[in-house]
């Protein structure tokens, strides 16, 4: 069977942090301890080889989470980093559903970390025909 690539862009444009003053990013909403949930369609069955790229911005400490349909990806998934970074997470065994699915982004509350999100993109290959 042949495959394609598909993707959903999902800007969010979110500043998380600890208060609204520890970090400086005027283009982006802040929103605390975790993102707002981004919901895309998959409109097939059967994806494979998913993965999510993830825009961020002054991430100083690892543990912050990248939630996929209300389940935490394995391993760390955001590393710390100055300035920009464009980061990709491979979900592995990780399945996208038909229909809706969501991601959010959750800030590790046992530091004082503050980083902004810009832009996610989730890939997947789905059946063709």
């Amino acid at each position: 069977m042949a495959h394609r690539a598909n993707y959903a862009l999902l800007p969010i444009m979110e500043h998380l942090g600890p208060t609204e003053d520890s970090l400086s990013v005027d283009w982006a909403e802040f929103v605390g301890e975790r993102t707002t949930r981004h919901e895309f369609t998959v409109p097939v069955a059967d994806v494979r080889d998913v993965y999510v790229e993830l825009q961020v911005y002054e991430v100083g400490d690892f543990g912050h989470e990248i939630v996929l349909n209300g389940d935490p990806l394995t391993g760390f998934d955001i590393p710390p980093g100055d300035g920009w970074q464009y980061w990709m997470d491979s979900l592995g065994e990780a399945s996208l559903q038909t229909g809706t699915n969501s991601l959010q982004i959750l800030r590790d509350r046992s530091g004082d970390d503050a980083f902004a999100v810009g832009n996610a993109v989730v890939n997947w290959r789905e059946p063709v025909g």
